[in-house]
């Protein structure tokens, strides 16, 4: 309408309409941002309810009808492997898929008890630590065929209390360390791809022939980016929490802490992308860019591992990645029922992250 005052924030909003259908038809970017997090969460949701598995052969001259074989059969933590081959059985040691081998040899005694003579033969490349557990459960199961047989009082009484508490699942570790990689890898990668693209086909320019003002530009494929993420968000969380248990302390309210958090976070990480663009020559530059960001704080920043699993040397490293403070943030709202001004030390990293990536993006972003 001639005379009429152009309406930025409507052609803001038709921008973010476009670029949304536009995300929702890429199959790289649903792959990335929900397909990889969910089929992590489902991996370790499955396996995360499992205990330790020691698997441990039965040398074949070993009757199983022993008392001392059959109080091991009804220990969970134990797979008895009876049926195998000798020769097979001793390949499986050497190559550490068997702890150990046990040939049970029931021997006289002075008494008229039923005594045993164990032999434990293991490997070098036997896990260290299922050859701990293995031997605490054969001395356990001594101890309980002795209390039977040689009744005896005990010079000590053990009194047990137990508090109520939480117990921390993997699901709760691994759920907020995917969604924070989720929300890295998409607002690196589809921010630098996405403007890249923008510059090169000259819709930028063309842009530059309406009436909108560039921030409204920024803002208009932010917010699309932010509208897909969040969708992701909440999948991402409700499958975790309905199908897998994943710990959501206050509800609601700890569900929409949690996308607050995936919002900020986003907001810094988009940052990244704004400055790979820019570095970027040519199209092809761009993965080996955004992976220099996104991979090492993948590996590091504590998204499969505690950081303080990690050497001594490399934690410094890793407690400067602004992923960490953003899955540390997750972590504590949801399972320990922090609320977002309790995680204030982590929500300053990021912004502080934030202000640096940004002036330097000021810096080097390229509008054509």
């Amino acid at each position: 309408m001639k005379g009429a005052k152009y309406n930025q924030l409507r052609a803001m909003l038709a921008i973010t309409k476009g670029s949304l259908r536009g995300i929702f038809r890429s199959p790289s970017a649903v792959v990335f941002s929900l397909g990889f997090p969910l089929v992590f969460i489902l991996v370790f949701g499955f396996i995360g309810g499992g205990s330790v598995s020691v698997k441990v052969g039965i040398d074949r001259q070993t009757d199983i009808n022993t008392g001392f074989y059959q109080a091991l059969s009804h220990v969970s933590t134990l797979k008895l492997v009876t049926t195998q081959p000798a020769a097979e059985m001793e390949d499986d040691l050497k190559k550490g898929r068997l702890v150990a081998i046990l040939n049970i040899v029931p021997v006289p005694g002075a008494d008229s008890i039923q005594h045993y003579e164990i032999n434990v033969r293991t490997s070098t490349a036997s896990d260290a630590g299922k050859k701990m557990i293995l031997m605490g459960i054969l001395k356990s199961v001594t101890t309980q065929l002795d209390d039977v047989s040689y009744k005896r009082p005990s010079v000590a009484v053990f009194k047990q209390t137990e508090i109520p508490g939480r117990e921390f699942k993997t699901i709760d570790f691994i759920l907020p360390g995917q969604l924070g990689f989720a929300l890295m890898s998409a607002a690196v990668f589809g921010t630098a791809f996405l403007f890249y693209n923008m510059r090169q086909t000259l819709v930028l320019k063309r842009f530059f022939a309406t009436p909108i003002k560039r921030t409204y530009i920024v803002l208009a494929e932010a917010l699309s980016r932010m509208i897909f993420q969040l969708i992701s968000s909440v999948v991402i969380i409700a499958l975790g929490h309905f199908a897998f248990g994943f710990t959501l302390v206050h509800g609601f309210a700890t569900f929409l802490e949690m996308l607050v958090l995936s919002v900020f976070g986003l907001l810094v990480f988009m940052g990244f992308g704004f400055v790979v663009s820019s570095l970027a020559k040519n199209e092809s530059t761009i993965p080996p860019l955004a992976n220099i960001v996104t991979l090492p704080q993948f590996l590091l920043a504590g998204t499969f591992f505690p950081i303080d699993s990690f050497p001594g040397w490399l934690q410094p490293i890793c407690k400067i990645m602004p992923l960490t403070y953003l899955i540390d943030a997750l972590r504590k709202v949801a399972f320990e029922g922090q609320h977002l001004w309790h995680v204030g030390w982590d929500i300053a990293i990021l912004t502080l992250w934030g202000i640096v990536v940004y002036a330097v993006a000021v810096k080097v972003f390229k509008w054509e």
